[in-house]
């Protein structure tokens, strides 16, 4: 558990973009590998196996949450006008020339403030190294979706790493 803790916390925390849900989906995770333990307990891929289960996991809850809250957003009108403006995201470059320890603490905090239906699609894409059609699989959305997803979430991101000033930061 010691070994893989980190790597199925942060895995739930990206996704949710929140800690204290993460804890709990990744107390669920180690219930799980706990009752697989004789399988896992020898098995060269169990940390491929945690990190399938804590993602699988994740996107469950948010599956279920959405359903949850889709009645009460639906009564209230929606959020369609909180649409980000598309513009291109702060360069990579920019980044880095920041240490790495700072660069990712500014992405972890901005991945945060993303609307969850861009960090779970740009969390999956760039940090779970999955293929868009398992994404459009997994979030039983379109492809098209997708794609639009991922490239809406890369510039909200980038106006939220220009907005905590780490451009003005490095050219002054």
């Amino acid at each position: 558990m010691r070994a893989y803790q980190d790597m199925v916390f942060t895995t739930a925390a990206r996704l949710t973009g929140n800690d204290a849900q993460a804890e709990d989906i990744s107390q669920e995770v180690f219930l799980r590998a706990y009752e697989n333990f004789g399988h896992l307990r020898t098995s060269p891929t169990a940390g491929g196996w945690l990190k399938t289960v804590a993602t699988r996991l994740t996107l469950n809850h948010l599956s279920r949450y959405r359903r949850r809250w889709r009645f009460f957003s639906e009564m209230g009108g929606g959020d369609e006008g909180d649409e980000p403006e598309v513009e291109f995201p702060v360069p990579d470059s920019t980044l880095a020339e920041i240490d790495a320890d700072r660069r990712h603490a500014l992405v972890e905090q901005a991945l945060r403030e993303l609307p969850e239906r861009y960090r779970v699609p740009l969390v999956l894409y760039h940090f779970d190294e999955m293929p868009y059609t398992e994404i459009a699989q997994q979030l039983r959305i379109s492809l098209a979706k997708v794609k639009t997803d991922i490239m809406r979430g890369r510039a909200a991101l980038g106006k939220i790493l220009a907005r905590s000033g780490v451009v003005s930061a490095l050219d002054g």
